[in-house]
């Protein structure tokens, strides 16, 4: 059986192993994958199982690639494979659904806290002499802010957005949850669901960890970030077309919004001419808050074992049935 990899490098840049994969079959693992079609169908060949991060699996690819009878995505979204395409070639694709909730929510709170504090503006300042040079015991560059009692939306009231938000209680912030189903029991005096123009206009600081769908797509535009405070802080850790990057580059520059922390954009790699980079009071990040060490192992054990259900005829995690 072969076996392919289309972009394993971000998933395992060394420091994980693919033996897992490797004992059921014959494993090719290409570190990128050019996404023109006819060098994702080269890289196919005729292996019967691949495994992709972000290498597009449109119509046209695998109507060209009829050896695959499986799909493996090496994430939770799976906006990357034509499912609907899949399902009609018989292929089944599965998904990693929640190997990264921790490390997510522990990113988005690094996000927020490095808004409040700006700690590395502070220490390339006392690196420069900064300090050195100040007539006073201490200074900051700009305004501190506390949390304690503030208020924070969460869009996207799912793994993520729930341990996002027991975080972020635990630094005294009272939560606004909008989802499309609701679990009751996740309601208490510091949690509560809400509209989403509620949660606008209430939130100080809004986390988006919603998945990207037509409905949700451009979700932080200029008409929704008018009904929001005055110095709101928006955080995006999900996807970034959930967010109109010239609206909010324009709430930002104005100080409508005090300030903006991203972890994805709407094209990655970012593209040079991206209109938030430059904008004030933006904080922006290569899409790493998945990354650490702990959540990849978990994502290559998950993949392992998707792997394995299939083989058995008994596949989990399917995402096309």
């Amino acid at each position: 059986m072969k076996i392919v990899i289309l972009d394993g490098y971000t998933l395992n840049p060394g420091d994980l192993s693919w033996e897992g994969i490797e004992q059921h079959g014959e494993l090719v693992v290409h570190d990128r994958t050019d996404f023109k079609h006819e060098e994702v169908i080269k890289a196919i060949g005729d292996a019967e199982i691949i495994f992709t991060n972000k290498t597009p699996l449109p119509k046209d690819v695998l109507e060209k690639t009829p050896s695959v009878k499986y799909i493996g995505v090496l994430a939770t979204g799976y906006n990357v494979v034509d499912v609907v395409s899949a399902k009609e070639q018989g292929i089944k694709v599965t998904n990693i659904p929640s190997y990264g909730t921790q490390a997510v929510a522990q990113f988005t709170m690094a996000l927020l806290l490095e808004m409040c504090h700006h700690v590395g503006e502070h220490a390339r300042a006392v690196q420069n002499g900064d300090w050195t040079k100040n007539p006073d015991f201490c200074f900051w560059n700009y305004p501190l802010i506390e949390l304690a009692g503030k208020t924070m939306g969460i869009i996207g009231f799912g793994r993520i957005g729930q341990a996002t938000a027991k975080m972020a209680q635990a630094f005294g912030l009272n939560i606004l949850a909008y989802n499309r189903s609701k679990n009751p029991a996740l309601e208490s005096d510091t949690c509560k669901y809400v509209s989403l123009d509620e949660l606008f206009k209430t939130s100080d600081i809004i986390s988006l960890h919603c998945p990207l769908f037509e409905e949700t797509k451009g979700i932080i535009n200029k008409a929704n970030i008018a009904k929001m405070k005055d110095g709101v802080m928006i955080i995006n850790t999900s996807r970034g077309s959930l967010i109109v990057e010239e609206d909010l580059k324009n709430e930002l520059n104005k100080g409508k919004v005090a300030g903006a922390a991203l972890d994805v954009a709407s094209v990655e790699p970012i593209n040079a001419d991206n209109v938030l980079l430059g904008a004030k009071n933006c904080i922006i990040t290569p899409h790493i808050a998945w990354a650490p060490k702990e959540s990849r192992t978990r994502l290559m054990n998950t993949t392992i074992k998707n792997l394995r259900a299939f083989l058995d005829g008994k596949p989990i995690n399917v995402v096309n049935l």
